[in-house]
């Protein structure tokens, strides 16, 4: 066999050997991305819907935890302070929570914005940039954004709960109300915080501007 010949031959087959191996890659990627869409096809609308709302609520927890740190900051009385340090700890557990949610759910845990809770969370940083600091003012404020971000995390929550249960996600179900009775605990304290001490307290700031205005004006009428 002359060396042309050989050399042609063994160009052949190589080239036979390369179009086999392309073949078969071809069939495997077909194979997974047939194997993708078949997993995707059988997630029903309802479970999309209870995926989505887990990685929203999931974003608002991870937002809120640095939002919670910068209520403390502006706040005044020592028992608000404590109530957000002791929230931004719990809702760090929270987060933790949805991920493990995400993993039993063989889902990888990721969020998406929350326009909920960017809404409240910009609703507390206006009450803190219109507010005098060190007054209760600020403070019955603060109270009223926190809790309104309890009561939308207590919906949320709730509404969590009860999508699992129905789609026989039941350890999932026990795992989130464990953080809605936590959130609930929350605003119960926020309750008490506000009702006997921030609100009266507040209420007196606006009652000492006046009796200071009415003295000076007698001062005057004197003069």
């Amino acid at each position: 066999m002359s060396t042309a010949t050989a050399a042609k031959k063994s160009t052949a087959k190589n080239t036979r050997s390369s179009a086999k191996k392309n073949t078969a890659q071809r069939k495997t990627r077909s194979i997974r991305g047939a194997s993708r869409t078949k997993e995707e096809m059988q997630q029903t609308p309802f479970e999309k819907l209870f995926e989505d709302m887990l990685k929203d609520i999931y974003w608002a927890e991870q937002q809120l935890v640095e939002a919670l740190g910068k209520m403390h900051d502006a706040a005044t009385t020592e028992e608000l302070q404590g109530a957000f340090e002791d929230h931004k700890f719990v809702t760090q557990k929270h987060v933790s929570r949805l991920e493990k949610v995400f993993s039993l759910l063989g889902k990888e845990a990721e969020g998406e914005e929350c326009a909920a809770m960017a809404g409240l969370i910009k609703e507390a940083e206006r009450v803190i940039d219109e507010t005098e600091d060190g007054t209760m003012t600020r403070d019955a404020g603060l109270i009223v954004c926190a809790q309104k971000v309890e009561h939308y995390e207590m919906a949320a929550y709730g509404s969590l709960v009860q999508v699992a249960l129905t789609l026989g996600h039941d350890q999932v179900a026990t795992i989130l109300e464990k953080t809605l009775n936590e959130e609930e605990d929350t605003d119960a304290l926020l309750t008490e915080i506000a009702e006997t001490e921030v609100n009266p307290l507040a209420d007196e700031e606006g009652h000492e501007e006046e009796t200071e205005d009415e003295e000076e004006e007698e001062a005057a009428e004197v003069e």
